[in-house]
């Protein structure tokens, strides 16, 4: 294996050591995982809510049980949908490891000889 590899989702040059199996930066990790966290936490908002609404228009729970364990139910329902959808977006960009969505391909440095004058040789 080389000592340099392109990393595929930000087209940077690191050394092997420096990405994983599917040949990812930490940069880019982080990047994916970030974006995983924040989805993830809405996905758990949504589901918490929808949770909410279901126990409030279907059960309809009376005074008579503890409003702290609805409570608790809910809370319990946002960090475990918060937690599974972040898994799932995740995992979900690791398996389309589209490549250089975010990239911006580094400059190709001319190989030509630039002339006598220092311009271009077309010139």
């Amino acid at each position: 294996m080389p000592d340099n590899l392109t990393c595929i989702r930000c087209l940077e040059t690191k050394l092997a050591d420096e990405l994983d199996r599917l040949l990812w930066c930490d940069d880019c990790l982080r990047v994916a995982r970030r974006r995983a966290y924040s989805r993830g936490w809405i996905v758990g908002v949504v589901f918490a809510l929808g949770l909410a609404l279901y126990v409030g228009v279907w059960i309809r729970p009376d005074s008579s049980l503890i409003p702290t364990a609805w409570i608790a139910v809910l809370a319990v329902a946002f960090l475990l949908g918060t937690r599974v959808a972040r898994e799932f977006i995740f995992g979900w960009a690791r398996l389309r490891n589209r490549r250089a969505v975010e990239a911006t391909p580094p400059a190709v440095e001319s190989t030509q000889d630039p002339g006598p004058d220092g311009g271009h040789p077309w010139e």
